[in-house]
């Protein structure tokens, strides 16, 4: 699917995909878009169906969580790991019923069973006027949480463009009218110059982007490349780092989200403290709901030695 897409350009204009190659996905935006005018319960009840679903059929993903789970949780018995693997992808299902509603309803109807949680600190943070980071993780409650935070506070968000152009330019929308500025994931230039302007921009790092700028630091016991970035640009801004997380409530309709106080004396000048530190505070998020982490996602896949085949099953070929 990536390689369908690679040339194509990245138009947020919707004139540019009249063509009929685009239809599947307008019909797809369709849908979500009249999933997204029901009932919150009835979308969490459909969800937990296309989360089952998905953990019946997507096999390939299916192995990937279970090596997750199994390398991340190894204290807990087989059958509750194969449970957290169930209800992984459940929660994860809700995420994308949810994703219709970021993208096409107004969050504010849900701020009614929505907590925040120290909101204090992120506003003591921004008294420094250098800006403020906004360190998230790949919750099931991506952009829903997102959304719901910006009926709290300012922010931009940097993402990673989709691969289907169409979707992009559906999510780059929805966002541009949540956040003040949706930044490239390279756009390094407007990250600093939101912060210079003493904005706050949400930002993660818990995901395997490759060998480049990383270091290897633990993450619930394993080592898992993480980036340096975070280091290098609180750095250079002098910024606060303010850790946050958002969560769907298990027992009813409703969602807490939580900032936490920034980092003291970070960057500390050693990068291998810095990405430890960071992945023990999204680690201690994600133990609060441990099945509404992104787990599909392949976390361990760069490892130490390039020539270790690595958790997944399948040997890398080595860049030359």
């Amino acid at each position: 699917m990536k390689k369908k897409y690679r040339k194509l350009p990245r138009n947020t204009d919707y004139s540019a995909y009249r063509h009929p190659r685009w239809w599947p996905t307008w019909l797809g935006m369709a849908v979500m878009w009249l999933v997204a005018q029901l009932p919150i319960r009835f979308q969490w009840w459909l969800g937990k169906l296309v989360g089952l679903l998905a953990w019946k059929l997507a096999k390939s993903r299916r192995h990937i969580t279970e090596v997750n789970i199994r390398l991340c949780f190894p204290e807990l018995p087989a059958q509750q790991q194969a449970a957290l693997v169930r209800n992984a992808f459940i929660a994860n299902g809700i995420g994308l019923m949810e994703l219709g509603i970021a993208w096409f309803r107004d969050p504010k109807k849900l701020t009614s069973m929505t907590q925040v949680h120290g909101l204090e600190h992120l506003e003591q943070a921004r008294k420094d006027g250098h800006g403020v980071l906004l360190l998230g993780g790949h919750y099931s409650t991506l952009d829903l949480g997102g959304s719901l935070v910006t009926e709290y506070i300012e922010a931009d968000v940097m993402q990673r463009d989709h691969n289907n152009p169409l979707t992009n330019a559906v999510m780059t929308r929805a966002r541009g009218r949540r956040y003040g500025t949706v930044l490239g994931s390279k756009d390094l230039r407007g990250l600093f110059r939101s912060l210079k302007n003493n904005r706050t921009v949400w930002y993660a790092t818990d995901q395997d982007y490759g060998r480049k700028d990383i270091v290897f630091a633990p993450f619930f016991g394993i080592p898992a490349g993480t980036i340096t970035a975070t280091s290098r640009i609180a750095e250079r801004s002098k910024c606060r780092v303010v850790p946050f997380s958002h969560f769907r409530r298990e027992d009813k309709p409703g969602y807490d989200i939580y900032f936490h106080p920034p980092l003291d004396d970070f960057p500390s000048g050693n990068d291998l403290e810095d990405a430890t530190r960071i992945n023990a505070i999204l680690e201690q998020e994600i133990r609060k709901a441990p099945d509404q982490y992104l787990w599909m996602h392949r976390r361990f896949k760069t490892r130490p030695d390039e020539n270790d085949p690595g958790f997944y099953g399948r040997a890398r070929k080595k860049k030359r």
